[in-house]
């Protein structure tokens, strides 16, 4: 559909009511037609959320294979400490398994 120009058609501003040439009129985000000193921009609080999640693991990846880790071998709920009352002793010999990827080596002390 066509319509005309209006290079010399008056319109109110819809926020001051205050006459204005239409084409100074400018459209705000809730479509109203106001004038420059009533436009203001929409906030950006009221723009949706943008969905940005946290990589959490890499695809596939290839560790080295010397790369070693401890791991506490111990009974279900154990610790490797143990308690004199209220004042927490490191358990004499406590049991650790040192692996390496590809081969599983245990050392007990």
């Amino acid at each position: 559909m066509a319509y005309a120009a209006g290079k010399l058609a008056w319109g109110a501003c819809d926020r001051c009511g205050q006459r204005f040439l239409l084409n100074e009129l400018k459209k705000e985000w809730q479509n109203l037609k106001v004038c420059t000193f009533c436009y203001e921009a929409k906030h950006p609080q009221l723009e949706p959320r943008r969905n940005v999640s946290d990589a959490i693991a890499l695809y596939e990846p290839r560790p080295l294979p010397d790369d070693t880790f401890n791991v506490f071998l111990g009974l279900v709920g154990g610790s490797a400490f143990g308690s004199n009352g209220m004042i927490p002793v490191p358990i004499s010999r406590p049991t650790i398994a040192v692996t390496y990827v590809g081969n599983l080596q245990v050392s007990t002390s």
